[in-house]
């Protein structure tokens, strides 16, 4: 079924590989693929999120390391983000999804994404992944850090 133009719309927004699709798919109960390689969404995907206050639009938007797009599918995650898509609804937020294990490659985009004003939220993917390593994060600590709130989520488990 089709949102309404005047629905919000939401992006999930994140490196490759750190759990976009799997956040996608568990939001909007759609089945899109999923792999572990640079490329695999490599246009944006939308469904719709179900709430208390009626549907969601989402889109689940390729993977970039930033806003300096090097590729095509980079080029229409940053072109969807700074509303820059003819006949796409602008966007209302974002969720950045940042995967635990590995901030450092992360925080670059996000950092960027934060800067461009639209509401977000961090979904913070492989926590315990994270933990496995030795690498816990502080979620109050990066939520007071960012600005934004952060949660801790397992999309592999809806």
């Amino acid at each position: 079924m089709l949102v309404a133009r005047d629905s919000p719309s939401v992006a999930l927004v994140g490196n490759p590989n750190t759990g976009k699709t799997s956040v996608f798919n568990a939001l909007t109960g759609l089945s899109q693929q999923v792999a572990n390689y640079p490329g695999v969404t490599v246009k944006q995907v939308s469904g719709t999120l179900w709430t208390r206050r009626g549907p969601v639009r989402v889109t689940d938007l390729p993977g970039t390391y930033s806003l300096a797009a090097r590729s095509p599918d980079e080029l229409l995650a940053v072109d969807m983000l700074l509303d820059h898509l003819p006949g796409e609804q602008p966007l209302d937020a974002v969720v950045l999804i940042v995967d635990a294990s590995n901030l450092v490659r992360n925080l670059y985009l996000a950092s960027q994404v934060l800067e461009l004003g639209l509401p977000a939220v961090v979904a913070l993917t492989m926590p315990y992944v994270a933990r496995l390593i030795d690498r816990p994060v502080d979620v109050e600590a990066f939520a007071k850090l960012l600005g934004v709130p952060v949660i801790p989520v397992r999309a592999d488990r809806r």
